[in-house]
C-alpha cells in the first residue's frame, strides 16, 4: 500500500509567495496605524504600553495565517491511497526434479554439490511469486517430496529437509525422476509447465528408460530443463563409508551423460546446462528464469481523500476569531 500527498490545484500554492510580502506590509504601516494625542507634558502618563495594544498585532497574524491555509485549501491537498493487485495469465508450474545420490556430496561445489544446489533453487524459489512449484527427489528410486504449490514458504522448508540418506535406493535413476515429475504436472491446468531436472551423473539403475520419460513428457507439453552438475575432470567424491559411518572422500571422474541430457532438453523444446561451480550454477538458474516468465497483469486501484477540510476549516476559525476580537477586545483601534 502507498500514500501519496497531492495537490490537484497545484498552481495556487503560487499565491503563498505574496504571505512575506503582505507580513513586510503589515509591519511597515503598523508604525503609524495608533492614533496619537499631543500633550504639553505627558509626565503624567506611564511609559507602559497596555496590554491590549502590545496584544493588538495578533489580529494580523490571525489573518496570514488564515490567509495560507486558505491557498492550501485552494490548492485541493488529496491523499491517495494506492493498492495494487496482480493477476497471473499464464501460471507457470514447475517441478524440480533433484539427485540426491552420495555422488552429490562431492566437493567440487561448496560445500558440497547438494547444499550448493539448495542455495541456489532457494533463490529461484522465492523468485517465482506467482507460480507454482514442486519438488521430486531421486537416487535409484524416486518420489514426490512436495506436490506442486503456491506456498513458497512449504517449498523452502521441503527444500531446506532435502539430504543425502540410505532409505532411498542408490544410484541414479534419471528416468525414474523424469517420469514421477512428469506424472506430478502432466493434468496441470497451467499453459506453461516446466520441469528442472538436475543431475550430476549416469543413469544407472531404475526401470523407466529416460527418453520414454521424454517422450511422455513432450506429449503432454511439458519443457524440460536438464542441468549437468559437476567439474571437468576430477573431483573430491566420496568413495566409501567407515566404521563410524562417516564417507571417505577420493578424488574421482566426474562422469555426467550430458548427450543424454541435452536430448532429453531437445525432445521438449527445453535447453541444457552445464554447471561446473557455484557461479555458473546460480548463472543458469537465472537464465531459467528469464527463460520462462509468468504474463503478469498489474492492477491498480486508487482511493482519493479530500483534506482540503483540514486547513479550510482552521482558517474560517481564525476569521471568525479575528472578528470577534476586532469588534470587541481592539474595538477602539478599528
Amino acid at each position: 500500500m502507498i500514500l501519496k500527498i497531492e495537490f490537484l490545484n497545484i498552481e495556487f500554492l503560487w499565491l503563498l509567495a505574496a504571505i512575506p510580502l503582505l507580513a513586510l506590509w503589515y509591519y511597515y504601516t503598523g508604525k503609524y496605524k495608533s492614533n496619537t494625542l499631543n500633550f504639553s507634558n505627558s509626565e503624567a502618563f506611564s511609559e507602559s504600553k497596555s496590554f491590549v495594544v502590545l496584544l493588538e498585532p495578533i489580529l494580523r497574524i490571525f489573518r496570514m495565517i488564515a490567509l495560507t491555509l486558505l491557498i492550501i485549501a485552494l490548492a485541493r491537498p488529496q491523499v491517495t491511497d494506492m493498492s495494487t493487485r496482480v493477476k497471473n495469465n499464464q501460471g507457470i508450474d514447475i517441478v524440480m526434479a533433484i539427485d540426491v545420490s552420495a555422488s552429490m556430496l562431492a566437493k567440487d561445489l561448496k560445500p558440497n554439490r547438494l547444499e550448493a544446489l539448495k542455495n541456489v533453487a532457494a533463490n529461484f524459489i522465492r523468485s517465482r511469486t506467482t507460480d507454482r512449484i514442486g519438488l521430486v527427489e531421486y537416487a535409484g528410486e524416486s518420489y514426490t517430496k512436495t506436490p506442486i504449490t503456491s506456498d513458497k514458504s512449504i517449498i523452502l522448508r521441503s527444500l531446506r529437509e532435502i539430504e543425502y540418506n540410505t532409505i532411498i535406493e542408490g544410484g541414479t535413476a534419471i528416468g525414474m525422476g523424469l517420469a514421477t515429475s512428469v506424472n506430478r504436472i502432466k493434468d496441470s491446468k497451467a499453459i506453461s509447465k516446466v520441469v528442472i531436472l538436475l543431475t550430476d551423473g549416469v543413469n544407472n539403475s531404475g526401470f523407466i528408460d529416460p527418453l520414454t520419460a521424454a517422450e511422455l513428457a513432450n506429449e503432454f507439453g511439458i519443457k524440460i530443463y536438464t542441468i549437468g552438475l559437476g567439474t571437468n575432470g576430477m573431483a573430491l567424491s566420496p568413495i566409501g563409508i567407515d566404521s563410524r559411518g562417516k564417507f571417505n572422500y577420493a578424488n574421482a571422474k566426474v562422469e555426467i551423460d550430458e548427450k543424454l541430457l541435452k536430448e532429453i532438453a531437445d525432445m521438449t523444446g527445453g535447453k541444457y546446462f552445464r554447471a561446473t561451480n557455484n557461479s555458473k550454477l546460480i548463472e543458469i538458474y537465472d537464465d531459467i528464469d528469464k527463460l520462462e516468465r509468468s504474463d503478469i497483469e498489474e492492477f491498480k486501484y486508487y482511493n482519493v481523500q479530500e483534506k482540503y477540510r483540514l486547513f479550510l476549516l482552521p482558517a474560517l476559525i481564525l476569521i471568525g476569531l479575528e472578528m470577534i476580537l476586532k469588534f470587541t477586545l481592539f474595538r477602539s483601534f478599528i
